[in-house]
């Protein structure tokens, strides 16, 4: 599954992309709104992770952006600002969960697995997670890999591989 990290301050940035990758994820990562809000306009993820005070364009400003143009990937907001009025006005803005600054990389990563559980559209679930390329077949939530009826076992950094060139079915891709 592919994650776009929006983060500012780069300690925090590499700390989570770090972990994310350990854990098996692709991951973008970019340290301001004005990047991160065009990635997230442009491309295609299965998660944004945003921290909600960002140079240029805040983190809110990204959410609500999505919203409007029916952008329904979910939306992780990271945050210092952890009063109750600042966690609702950023569950409001639209985003799916918000997380207040410092945290445990466990909890991190386990919000980012309920999130990537629930489906977010009209038969979004089995679209989101499933890959398809002539009989090989790949389930990112279940992050199994099958070739007829044969399993196939891959490393994390193997299945992230594959799932990228999936992706890029019949395009050339570079190194």
């Amino acid at each position: 599954m592919r994650i776009l990290l929006v983060e500012d301050d780069r300690h925090t940035r590499e700390f989570i992309e770090r972990g994310l990758r350990e854990a098996g994820y692709a991951v973008d990562a970019v340290g301001n709104g004005r990047d991160g809000l065009f990635l997230a306009t442009t491309e295609s993820f299965s998660l944004l992770i945003l921290d909600r005070m960002l140079p240029q364009v805040d983190g809110l400003t990204i959410v609500r952006t999505l919203r409007a143009s029916r952008i329904g990937t979910p939306v992780l907001v990271l945050s210092a600002l952890g009063e109750v009025d600042e966690r609702v006005e950023g569950l409001r803005a639209g985003s799916d969960d918000y997380l207040v600054k410092p945290f445990a990389l466990a909890e991190l990563l386990a919000r980012v697995e309920a999130l990537l559980r629930r489906p977010s559209g009209p038969n979004a679930q089995t679209q989101d997670t499933l890959l398809r390329v002539a009989d090989l077949e790949l389930d990112r939530l279940k992050r199994s890999v099958r070739r007829g009826e044969r399993r196939i076992e891959l490393q994390p950094k193997e299945f992230q591989l594959l799932e990228y060139l999936m992706r890029h079915a019949d395009q050339v891709v570079t190194r």
